[in-house]
């Protein structure tokens, strides 16, 4: 079976130890299924009513995909690096619970019932199997993952999912409250590591964009569209894992570039930040350059940018504020950029080495399914 791999060596202690090894166990759990997000995204540039190519028989995909295909296929995975395959399917069960417990995108309840899942059903055999008679194990083992899946769905419905539900809403609170007290900037250092979190959708359309759409009845534009949707921070992040980040992800970062700054997918460079979680500080550094420059110029959006790209960005940019807009994404590009390229080369040394020996030995499990 597969296991966690630990994304220290030794050589690390305290909170950087438990960081990197939190960082590459959630990281292990979403990169084996960008493929997947891709395909989501794809369907969302193209298809969607202000996509490329708007479909509304095809676009009809995108809701169900984010809702239950991506959160099922993350509790799938972690649930097998925990216990192998039993894992993966009652991970798959449990984050069930959690998908109809809420009403958004349940990312981060799928990254913690799919492993904690796997994780109760693994000493549960450790207890039965010894003691199984034989000729009975599939009966058993079938029954044992069937309750314990029931019980941990149950218990993501009614806890781990209004849980989840409840930090959004908290974090939704912060932002407004920055947000009515006058410091835009300082709102980067709740929606960003929110957006990592896969809370972005949450943040954005829950409290960002009601306040906007009044303010734009007002005014005509409002600054609030771009607090979240802006793709300058995770374009400069992008690069600088091009450049910087682990080989085993440069070579995909191209296409996430593309992904993410033309076709307006965000969530297609969060796994690249979880794998190096401290590089979420040059998302913060880079979100609050965008705000700041965004509101010392004066600029704002007509209505949000969906998908959150350049392209409709420039849509909906009223004339008279596309030298504004576009300065604050480049601005906030550069800055998240240069940020996340000195910490990626300051933490090469040992931490890196380390994260792309875990991300290999998990990438193998997951193909392989041999242990990690």
């Amino acid at each position: 079976m597969a296991n966690f791999i630990p994304a220290g060596d030794g050589t690390h202690t305290g909170w950087k130890s438990f960081v990197q090894k939190v960082g590459g166990n959630l990281a292990g759990m979403v990169i084996p299924n960008i493929g997947a997000f891709i395909a989501w995204g794809l369907l969302t540039a193209l298809f969607i009513p202000t996509g490329w190519l708007p479909n509304e028989e095809l676009s009809s995909m995108v809701g169900p995909m984010i809702i239950n295909l991506l959160p099922i296929l993350i509790g799938y995975t972690g649930g097998r690096l925990v216990h192998g395959q039993r894992g993966a399917v009652i991970g798959a069960v449990a984050t069930v619970g959690v998908i109809v417990g809420t009403s958004i995108p349940m990312f981060l309840g799928a990254m913690l019932i799919g492993p904690l899942a796997a994780w109760v059903l693994k000493k549960i055999d450790a207890v039965l199997d010894p003691v199984t008679p034989t000729g009975f194990e599939m009966l058993i083992g079938n029954f044992s993952l069937g309750i314990t899946g029931m019980l941990m769905a149950i218990l993501g419905f009614l806890g781990i999912g209004p849980t989840v539900n409840a930090f959004s809403d908290v974090l939704g609170n912060g932002v407004k409250v920055l947000v009515d007290t006058g410091f835009l900037p300082l709102a980067s250092i709740l929606i960003e590591p929110a957006k990592i979190l896969f809370l972005n959708n949450a943040i954005n359309f829950g409290v960002l964009a009601p306040i906007g759409a009044v303010e734009a009845a007002e005014t005509g534009k409002s600054i609030m569209f771009m607090l979240e949707s802006n793709p300058g921070p995770g374009l400069g992040l992008l690069v600088a894992f091009w450049l910087a980040g682990p080989k085993l992800l440069r070579g995909s970062a191209p296409g996430a570039i593309v992904i993410h700054f033309l076709g307006g997918i965000h969530e297609i460079y969060f796994p690249y930040v979880l794998l190096k979680p401290i590089v979420v500080l040059a998302a913060i550094a880079g979100g609050a350059t965008g705000v700041a420059t965004f509101a010392a110029t004066g600029v704002g959006l007509v209505a949000t940018p969906s998908p959150g790209s350049i392209f409709a960005y420039m849509a909906m940019t009223p004339p008279g504020n596309h030298f504004g807009v576009l300065l604050g994404i480049a601005l906030s590009a550069a800055v998240s950029f240069v940020v996340a390229f000195f910490i990626l080369k300051a933490t090469r040394a040992g931490g890196d080495s380390a994260d792309l020996d875990a991300s290999k030995a998990q990438s193998k499990a997951m193909k392989t399914g041999e242990t990690a």
